[in-house]
């Protein structure tokens, strides 16, 4: 088959074509601005990549998958009940299909990844939010809404960094924004007592630079406190594992984002709270795995969304 894919992120967007392997071909990259503007150059692109069998479409939700309609997700202001399904459909005269990213991502892991040949996996997007797509015996699980796999709002603590609108969530401790949360408050609370900031923010002008990223590059320098929040992120990215495996028993829980870039800073947390919290006959059984696709999993997610749907409708 011969299939295109399309990433709609918040501050980029791709169009690539590709195969049922999610191997890429060629692809556009887009700057994501204001609906309109963007929507016409995903079109152009569409247009330019010529014919194909399917097309894909990989978004943060709220999605009405059903209706192929974009519903005013968060990270794209403006965005509001577009059809594009339908759009593309009347450009193309091709068939299109639309699926949140945690879904699309956990299709494309499962379709050929880290979780190919599982009946039961679950992938995890950690990374500017945490979300789950869900592969249960054989099949992509959606729920009644398609809002099954809401695990960043799972309640961890009674307290801490907020995720989801929820302090002490799953997205509020193990999330891009989160890690950004708790580096902070790290910092402020050595600036409160007088003391030298962290290698990531010596000063507080610099509190708003603080990320993910560079708290692991202070973390790998042997900055205290860095290390202090990467074990803790690890210590409750395990215990959410631990809750997912006691409720689905997968074969592996993939894990997209940070994780791949992070492992050295967080598999020893991970492992603590799995072999503490999760039922040890259901851990035993299953693997926890880095993304098979690492960056390019949105061009992929965005290409086994058409090519799972092209397969349902029976489209060779």
């Amino acid at each position: 088959m011969r299939l295109i894919g399309i990433d709609i992120g918040g501050t980029k967007c791709s169009v690539v074509t590709g195969d049922e392997n999610c191997a890429v071909f060629e692809k556009t990259k887009i700057e994501t601005t204001d609906c309109r503007s963007t929507l016409d150059k995903i079109y152009a692109a569409v247009k330019a990549a010529g014919n194909a069998d399917f097309i894909g479409i990989s978004c943060g939700g709220p999605l009405d998958e059903a209706a192929g309609i974009i519903k005013s997700p968060p990270n794209l202001p403006g965005w509001d009940d577009v059809h594009i399904c339908r759009e593309l459909e009347e450009l193309t005269g091709v068939g299109c299909a639309i699926k949140n990213d945690a879904d699309a991502c956990a299709a494309a892991e499962w379709q050929s990844g880290a979780g190919k040949g599982c009946r039961n996996m679950v992938f995890l997007t950690f990374g500017t939010g945490m979300g789950a797509g869900l592969i249960l015996n054989g099949e992509p699980y959606h729920g009644k809404g398609g809002n099954a796999g809401e695990v960043g709002h799972i309640r961890l603590a009674r307290t801490g960094p907020v995720g989801y609108h929820k302090a002490g969530s799953f997205e509020g401790f193990c999330s891009g924004g989160g890690i950004k949360q708790q580096g902070q408050e790290a910092a402020r609370r050595l600036f409160s007592r007088g003391l030298p900031g962290p290698l990531y923010c010596r000063t507080e002008a610099e509190l708003q630079s603080v990320s993910a990223r560079t708290v692991a590059e202070a973390a790998r320098k042997g900055d205290a406190a860095a290390k202090r929040i990467f074990g803790n992120v690890g210590r409750r990215l395990g215990e959410g594992i631990a809750v997912i495996i006691d409720m689905l028993d997968p074969e592996a829980i993939v894990i997209g984002g940070i994780y791949p870039r992070c492992r050295d800073l967080l598999d020893g947390g991970i492992s603590a709270s799995v072999k503490k919290e999760a039922l040890p006959f259901s851990a035993r059984g299953c693997r926890i795995l880095p993304s098979y696709h690492g960056e390019a999993i949105g061009d992929a997610a965005a290409l086994a969304v058409a090519c799972y749907e092209a397969r349902k409708r029976k489209i060779q």
